[in-house]
């Protein structure tokens, strides 16, 4: 009977202990506010527990003018409310830059590691997003998003508000959903972002060009001509975010990730 009971708790431990190795791929688009007639503003994203404990920061724009505008940021990843930009401040493996000049679409991905570079347990996480756009607590924003890190995909697209539109998430787990994969056939992609949705792709042999976006739906796709050695993907008519263009050749698939960025 013990021994029962201890193989019962070694299996509910490795249950709870879980890590799914995969990718969340994160893209918004920030909101020019009228009421605001500049373009300059500060931004912070980052990764949490579902109890809002730090795990990994993604994006961090400041500067020595703007140092106190991302207090909550500044907090949870082991600073202070009055300055972001303090060495105390986590934002190892994060693109960082100078406080921005306008507002764009961000896109960045996660690969379920902590500041560490150790792969964090299953379980529930949040995207925060932490904007400031006019010196003062009546032109900011924080919002969280939620989401499941396991071995099933969690795709999601959050309704717009009036700070963040376009909003797309994606966790997908190694081994599944839309995973790159590269092999014989050679292919090159241009623009990538792209501006307008519209991209060339540049092959040696293919019968099929198609698209998807990151839960897998298929959202452009043609078939290739005999003397055809590029086609023309147009993903105008989609939301800015992550998709995979697909060349198939009719024995193998070679997937490449691109990013609408209108």
């Amino acid at each position: 009977m013990k021994s029962l009971f201890l193989s019962i708790s070694v299996f509910a431990c490795t249950l709870l202990q879980a890590q799914t190795q995969g990718t969340l791929s994160f893209s918004f688009t920030q909101t020019a506010h009228t009421s605001y007639t500049g373009n300059k503003n500060v931004l912070a994203v980052w990764i949490q527990s579902s109890t809002g404990t730090f795990i990994k920061t993604r994006l961090r724009y400041a500067g020595g003018g703007t140092s106190d505008h991302l207090p909550t940021w500044a907090v949870n990843s082991g600073g202070t409310a009055s300055n972001c930009m303090a060495t105390s401040c986590n934002k190892v493996g994060a693109t960082t830059g100078a406080t921005l000049t306008s507002f764009s679409t961000r896109t960045f991905t996660w690969d379920g590691t902590d500041a560490s570079g150790n792969l964090v347990a299953d379980g529930t996480y949040k995207v925060t997003i932490e904007s400031c756009w006019n010196h003062g607590t009546s032109a900011k924003a924080t919002k969280s998003f939620t989401f499941t890190k396991g071995p099933a995909a969690d795709v999601q697209s959050p309704a717009d508000d009036a700070n963040f539109t376009g909003v797309s998430l994606a966790w997908n787990p190694s081994g599944a959903g839309v995973d790159e994969k590269t092999n014989e056939i050679i292919v090159t992609i241009h623009p990538n972002p792209s501006s307008n949705g519209i991209f060339t792709v540049d092959f040696n042999f293919a019968i099929r060009v198609s698209a998807m976006d990151l839960s897998g739906e298929e959202v452009f796709a043609e078939d290739v001509k005999m003397s055809e050695v590029s086609k023309t993907v147009n993903l105008s008519n989609v939301s800015n975010g992550v998709y995979f263009i697909c060349v198939d050749n009719g024995t193998t698939l070679s997937k490449h990730k691109v990013v609408v960025n209108k």
